[in-house]
């Protein structure tokens, strides 16, 4: 199982990025996926998930109304995309899937500041 995260950056406060994450070595189609985060100092934190089909997704309170996940089954790949960021998104952001065991990517960097 591999997980590729990209997309990262440095971006404005009020700025947009769309996360991509490219999954490999299992039946991506079959799993629901996740996002999560981890800020300096901070414990990792759920951010997003969405159902195997893609019908059903639910955020984290904190990035409600400004993030988006979607996926494409078709090309194995999951998005987060990000609008209206603030400091406190900048975190390291990581994708997941639990088959038996869980498993998650390398992260992508994100970092909001002017």
């Amino acid at each position: 199982v591999q997980l590729v995260e990209s997309g990262g950056g440095l971006v404005q406060p009020g700025g947009s990025l769309r996360l991509s994450c490219v999954a490999s070595g299992f039946s991506f189609s079959n799993y629901y996926m996740r996002w999560y985060r981890q800020a300096p100092g901070k414990e990792r934190e759920w951010v997003a998930y969405i159902s195997s089909g893609g019908g059903t997704s639910d955020y984290a309170s904190s990035v409600k109304g400004r993030f988006t996940i979607s996926r494409d089954n078709a090309n194995n790949t999951v998005y987060l995309q990000m609008n209206s960021l603030t400091p406190e998104d900048t975190a390291v952001y990581y994708c997941n899937v639990r088959l038996r065991v869980e498993y998650w990517g390398q992260g992508t960097q994100v970092t909001v500041s002017s």
